[in-house]
């Protein structure tokens, strides 16, 4: 049966509408976005096709508040995106063994926990060094509790972390390679997140809300000015985290080809944060997670698993979906029930043709642990037009 969405979801208080049916979402995250909508600053909320359980807040979920924002409903890897870059190469260009590019790409980007023994030179990567000069100028300016972590932030720019961030060597459907990557904030981000969170669960206009996960900051406050610029500036670092290992990988590309390779214009997007924008003509803070911005004519990254491949977009500028997409598959099942119910076999069948990690290491990251990437590609045919389906061919992982 053809379902038109998107679809609003019975027992909301405030406007949701899904690109999902209820029946394929789990009854948490139902009660999840129910709790969300209940709120007295949302305006809005909408879903989708991947959303999955989250931590307070859905992943999936676009929140439309006004004069409030929910820590939560941000996540703790601020400013967690996407990255992708079209390459002059092509597949007969391509080795048959692609071990050596993966190894070159794994020993230019610290992945998991690991991070840079010594700053990466800004400079040297060929990037205007100014962007970066004054985000660590303002990293003074941050919540007191984290002034000692600097260091390790330096060292961490540049590099991957672990669970579902991942670079991608990829073949579009004219055997065009693209490089792809997937990161945030690494754990400056997250420990930013975790103290706001904290202060907000102690603040008392959030005492009686349904869950207390949930809290919000309210414009005019010291809180949310302070939760605001912390925000910012993960947001930037996410960005800036990006686009250095980007620069790193095609670095390690081009040192694995004796020819010169020319790249296009990236394609960058966050999935994980907060915009001021102008919703059903009110001025509202604007909340994604696990979304994308899909306004006409922005370029976006939707990816699947590591075995299933992923998309390039345009935004079609849904007004409905409050001017976004979705931002991956989505999980169907835990990282836990992956581990239980698959084996490094069926990791290895699930990601054949593919240049990766086949081990218990990476086993929640199995394909089947995501949702069908066709099937939510074609949920949101009126929020996005697709313009490349990649297939990856290399994919590094934490």
């Amino acid at each position: 049966m053809n379902v038109q969405y998107p679809v609003a979801l019975s027992g909301a208080k405030s406007s949701t509408l899904m690109w999902s049916q209820e029946h394929e979402v789990g009854a948490q995250a139902l009660q999840q976005l129910r709790n969300i909508a209940a709120l007295p600053w949302v305006h809005g909320v909408r879903v989708m096709p991947d959303v999955h359980l989250g931590k307070g807040a859905t992943v999936g979920s676009v929140i439309a508040m006004k004069q409030a924002v929910s820590p939560a409903a941000v996540g703790v890897d601020i400013g967690c995106g996407m990255e992708g870059v079209l390459t002059s190469l092509t597949a007969a260009d391509l080795p048959e063994d692609l071990s050596a590019i993966r190894s070159r790409i794994e020993a230019a980007v610290p992945v998991g926990f690991r991070a840079h023994e010594y700053p990466v030179s800004i400079r040297r990567l060929g990037l205007d060094p100014r962007a970066w000069d004054r985000l660590w100028g303002a990293f003074t300016s941050l919540h007191d509790g984290v002034q000692d972590r600097e260091k390790k932030a330096h060292q961490q720019m540049g590099s991957l972390g672990g669970g579902n961030h991942f670079i991608e060597v990829c073949l579009d459907d004219e055997d065009r390679v693209w490089l792809m990557l997937h990161s945030g904030s690494r754990n400056i981000g997250k420990e930013l997140a975790e103290r706001h969170m904290r202060i907000a669960r102690d603040l008392p206009h959030n005492a009686d809300l349904p869950d207390r996960d949930l809290a919000v900051f309210l414009a005019g406050t010291p809180q949310m000015d302070a939760y605001r610029r912390d925000l910012g500036w993960a947001q930037e670092y996410a960005s800036r985290n990006r686009a250095v290992m980007l620069a790193l990988v095609m670095q390690a590309v081009r040192e694995s080809f004796e020819h010169e390779i020319t790249f296009e214009r990236p394609i960058s997007c966050h999935h994980n944060y907060v915009a001021e924008e102008t919703i059903d003509g009110h001025d509202l803070l604007v909340t994604r997670k696990g979304a994308i911005r899909a306004g006409s004519g922005d370029l976006g990254l939707i990816p699947g698993s590591m075995g299933t491949g992923s998309y390039v977009v345009r935004g079609l500028g849904s007004e409905r979906s409050f001017y976004s997409a979705s931002h991956g598959a989505g999980r169907r099942m835990s990282r836990n029930e992956a581990k239980r119910r698959y084996t490094v076999d069926d990791l290895v069948a699930q990601t054949a043709g593919v240049e990766s990690r086949k081990d218990a290491g990476v086993l929640d990251e199995i394909p089947a642990a995501y949702k069908d990437i066709e099937s939510v590609i074609a949920a949101q045919s009126d929020l996005v037009e697709v313009v490349a389906h990649l297939k990856q061919i290399i994919c590094v992982k934490g």
